[in-house]
């Protein structure tokens, strides 16, 4: 399998990279990590973070930046590589019990051609 898991710099989009590198490890998957910014940290920071991740959790994956439109430029590096599945933060749940998704996560969700798994 070969995941693109997108890095928004939060806590949770690590929790993801976690869970995807394991997986990866034990399967034999290859994967991708995407780098954008949706909050108040640069690019550079984040990118910094997933590098120093991915060294200290020992495995081996690109690492690409998406500076604008987030949500259309991982469907089509999903589409121009052939990533069998995308994973990305999100889906926190409302006080009411709906799932809540920022709009990165939503316009991927709706307009992918792959799977999309969301780490909570």
């Amino acid at each position: 399998m070969h995941s693109l898991v997108g890095i928004d710099g939060s806590d949770l989009s690590f929790k993801a990279l976690n869970e995807v590198a394991g997986r990866a490890r034990g399967a034999g998957d290859r994967f991708t990590i995407a780098v954008y910014s949706s909050g108040d940290r640069s690019l550079g920071d984040i990118e910094a973070d997933v590098r120093d991740r991915i060294e200290t959790i020992g495995v081996d994956a690109s690492i690409e930046r998406i500076e604008t439109d987030p949500g259309g430029e991982l469907i089509e590096l999903t589409e121009r590589d052939g990533h069998d599945r995308i994973v990305l933060p999100g889906g926190e749940k409302s006080p009411v019990g709906k799932i809540q998704l920022d709009d990165t996560v939503e316009f991927v969700v709706l307009n992918a051609r792959t799977s999309v798994t969301l780490v909570r």
